[in-house]
Parts: C-alpha cells; sequence; structure tokens
C-alpha cells in the first residue's frame, strides 16, 4: 500500500512518519481493514488486538530500521510468519507494530558438501523441501502445516512434525541464525560447521523464544542425505491402551521408525466424513508405522508382528509410495477433519514420556465423558507427543466454557504423568499460567532474567510466554 493509501491519521503519525523514512511505501500498511486481518494466528481462546501498522520488509536493514523505530518511540513489536500457529505466539497487542516476514523468501545457498542451507525466515517449510530434494539432500522437519508454514515461524516456536521420531525437532537443524535484536543490532550466532562449541549456545535459545528475544532474518539449517523412499503400515487396535502398549514394544525393541503416529477413533471418523478415505472406523485406535531403510518391507514386518503380539485385529502394510502416501494424507488431514466436528478445536500440545502414553489417552478419555464433548487424539505416539483436540460451538457459552475447562484438565494430567505442556507449538498466550507451573518460581525467575538482557525495554512480543 502506498502512503496515499494509508489511513490519514495513520499517516500523519509519528510512527508511520518514521517507518517510512526507511522502509518503500509499499511496506507499510496501516489500512485497518488490511491490519485487521494481521491480528491473530490459529489459536482458540487467545485475545488479539488491534495493530498499528503491519510492516513487510524485504532485507535485513529494514527490519533494523524498524527495531530502531521501535525502540526510540517504545512501540511494540509482533514478528509474525504465515500465522499457522496454535498458540497465540503471533497474535497483535494494541498499537503494536505487526513485522510480518513472509517477503523475506529466499533460499541463500543450499551447500551439498557442508549439508547445510542458509535461509531467509519467510521460505515456507514445503519449499526448502523440495529444493533441497533436488540436491539429493533431506530437511527433517515437517509439521502438519508444512505447506504454509515458513522455516522463521518453525524456528520461533521449536516446531516439530511427523518424521521427529528417528529425526528429531527443528533445535536440532539450526546451525547458526542472524538476529535482529531489540535495539536494532545484528547479532550472529552459531556456526557453519559440523562441530562447534565457542562460548554459550546462544542459538538454541533464540530457537523456541516466539519472538521475544530477537527477529530471526536468516538461518544456517543442517542438511540429511536424501533417505530411501519409506514404506507405511497401518494397524488397528480395539483400544487405545493396546495401541500404545505396540508403541512401547516398538521402541523397547530399538526400532528406529521413521514415523510412528496414532489417531484415535474420533479422529478416524473426522477423517473419513471429511475426505471418504475409507478408514477403519470399527477400530478404536490406528496406528501408523513407517521405515525408510534399505528394506522398509523387513522392518514393517517385525513391526507388524510386535502390533499383533499388542493385539492388534488387523496389520496392513503399504505395498508401494502410493498406498504409502495415502496413509499419511489421512494424518495430515486429522486437524482439519476434527475442524468439522463442532465447528471450532481447542488444539492441546502435551507431551509425555512414551511409557505414559497409555495413561494419557485414558484420562483424556474420562475428561471428555466429563465434559460432554468430542475430544480426539491425534498423536506423534513415537514421541509421546499428543495433539487432545477439543471439539465446540464457539457460539455456545456453555459448551465454550467446558471446552476451556477439559483444556486445563489434559494440561494438568499431562504434568502429573512428567510430561511437558508443548512439545512443539509453543507457549504464546495460551499456556502462559503453564509455563510458571511447569517451570516453577526459580526457573520463572532465569527466564525473565534473560528476556530483560536481550529486551529491557519489553517490546519484543511483550505478553506472551510469561
Amino acid at each position: 500500500m502506498s502512503r496515499s493509501q494509508a489511513a490519514p491519521d495513520a499517516v500523519d503519525s509519528p510512527l508511520t512518519d518514521r517507518l517510512l523514512a526507511g522502509l518503500p511505501a509499499d511496506a507499510v500498511v496501516t489500512d485497518p481493514d488490511i491490519t485487521a486481518s494481521y491480528a491473530h494466528d490459529m489459536a482458540s481462546f487467545c485475545p488479539s488486538g488491534s495493530p498499528a501498522v503491519v510492516v513487510l520488509p524485504r532485507t535485513v536493514e529494514e527490519v533494523q530500521h524498524v527495531m530502531r523505530t521501535a525502540t526510540e518511540l517504545r512501540v511494540p513489536v509482533v514478528p509474525q510468519g504465515a500465522r499457522t500457529g496454535l498458540s497465540g505466539a503471533a497474535n497483535a497487542s494494541d498499537g503494536c507494530i505487526v513485522l510480518s516476514l513472509t517477503r523475506m523468501n529466499r533460499i541463500l545457498e543450499i551447500n551439498p558438501v557442508d549439508r547445510i542451507a542458509v535461509v531467509e525466515p519467510g521460505v515456507i517449510n514445503a519449499d526448502l523441501s523440495r529444493a533441497v530434494t533436488e540436491h539429493g539432500l533431506y530437511y527433517p522437519p515437517d509439521p502438519s502445516s508444512w505447506e504454509m508454514c515458513t522455516i522463521g515461524g518453525n524456528i520461533g516456536t521449536a516446531s516439530g512434525g511427523l518424521c521427529c521420531v528417528k529425526y528429531g525437532v527443528t533445535a536440532e537443524y539450526v546451525l547458526g541464525l542472524d538476529v535482529v535484536l531489540a535495539d536494532g543490532r545484528l547479532l550472529s550466532t552459531g556456526r557453519r560447521t559440523a562441530k562447534g562449541v565457542a562460548g554459550y549456545d546462544l542459538t538454541r535459545l533464540f530457537v523456541g523464544s516466539e519472538g521475544s528475544l530477537g527477529i530471526v532474518v536468516r538461518a544456517v539449517l543442517a542438511l540429511k542425505p536424501q533417505p530411501p523412499q519409506q514404506l507405511v503400515l497401518a494397524a488397528e487396535f480395539p483400544s487405545a491402551a493396546a495401541a500404545c502398549d505396540a508403541v512401547c514394544r516398538i521402541m523397547a525393541g530399538g526400532h528406529v521408525p521413521s514415523l510412528l503416529e496414532l489417531m484415535d477413533r474420533a479422529t478416524v471418523k473426522a477423517v473419513n466424513d471429511l475426505a471418504h478415505m475409507g478408514l477403519p472406523e470399527t477400530t478404536e485406535a490406528l496406528l501408523l508405522a513407517a521405515f525408510d531403510t534399505p528394506d522398509p518391507a523387513a522392518d514393517l514386518a517385525a513391526v507388524g508382528a510386535l502390533c499383533e503380539e499388542a493385539g492388534a485385529t488387523e496389520v496392513v502394510p503399504a505395498e508401494d509410495a502410493a498406498e504409502s502416501e495415502m496413509l499419511l494424507q489421512a494424518r495430515r488431514l486429522s486437524l482439519p477433519a476434527l475442524e468439522k466436528v463442532r465447528g471450532t478445536t481447542m488444539i492441546d500440545d502435551v507431551c509425555v514420556p512414551r511409557s505414559r502414553l497409555g495413561d494419557l489417552l485414558d484420562g483424556i478419555e474420562q475428561i471428555a465423558e466429563k465434559h460432554r464433548l468430542t475430544i480426539g487424539v491425534c498423536a506423534h505416539a513415537g514421541d509421546g507427543n499428543t495433539h487432545p483436540t477439543v471439539c465446540f460451538d464457539a457460539q455456545d457459552p456453555d459448551e465454550s466454557r467446558r471446552a476451556r475447562a477439559s483444556f486445563d484438565e489434559i494440561m494438568a494430567l499431562g504434568l502429573r504423568l512428567g510430561g511437558t505442556i508443548t512439545g512443539e507449538h509453543g507457549v504464546g498466550v495460551l499456556k502462559k499460567e503453564w509455563l510458571a507451573r511447569e517451570l516453577g518460581p526459580v526457573g520463572m525467575e532465569m527466564q525473565r532474567a534473560i528476556k530483560q538482557t536481550f529486551d529491557p525495554l519489553n517490546i519484543l512480543n511483550p505478553g506472551k510466554l510469561f
């Protein structure tokens, strides 16, 4: 939007004038109808405010100008990627600058020798994955929203994905970062080398910080060689407990699946209703296991036998890549399908030790019955990372109240089982209270001290985390 298209009161404001002094006119958006569309991410029950302006920079220097302006005028800055987050971490506050990094979307380098990629924060996860494949390489982190979510957002929330059971989460692939600090200075952390232990690990500190410590403007990411095409197995179980028993048997047996996912009865039914995929609705739990080894059929056979020992009623290995992809598509449709059940969802992200996964699922079922709600569970079962999804009618105040209560009870249950309040979605606004419960007073004191060091004026994404 040009300066002439901006709202009159915004055009004449000191903030807008200062921003336009160092930014192209089309990078500064003040039209309230447009800025309102940047107010929040995809989380439920998370308040959001009205931004004063949305800035869409293309260069590091433009981001530095924004942060210098924000520091001088004491204006809060809320960094955003694709706003696919589920915790309110990208929600605007009243009068803030929304700093959307989606135009910084270049893949700057792919180096097959060093096995790294250097990217800007607005690069879409799936675009990077496809680009490195052309070099025989593989970028493993693959959130379910990988066709939309950005690498910067993945770094900000320390996101995971379906393949984490074998390959790990985003934090394990971030080797180095360029970060614009609150006062506009540029900090480089980490390395391009395979090894490096010089000084404190500031790179890891920024991963998962939800934009509260600085603005990531460049990332050096580790890559792996492209693995063989994976094959998937589907196993039906008469109970969630039996499926969880199979998970424990698989992991205790030393197997290393590239994927180990669980869908409960409510989730399977929702996916069938949405996409008519013909999944077995008679099952109480569907377990998907995959291997990308040189002989995946043999690995699937061994895992299939363990599933049968755990009580699986049917075990069906995919015969080829097409069948495997169909099963994976069913898993990726889980959250969109559950959204259709009652119109609104509240998605939890509780991670527990694998050995307590069955206890968590049993407890969630009891919570659903208590509150008379549908709570579908899809899970990265190999990690113990579950996504209980509370389905409710947002127009029904009583149902909304019960949904919020059930969410909190699931969080409490996860902590009682020795788990954590989030495995990959982050804290944002949604889980601020629960972060304090998990970390305790000393942990929170140290967290706040770190925040104060990097952002003494508290202008970077204030109100998030704590």
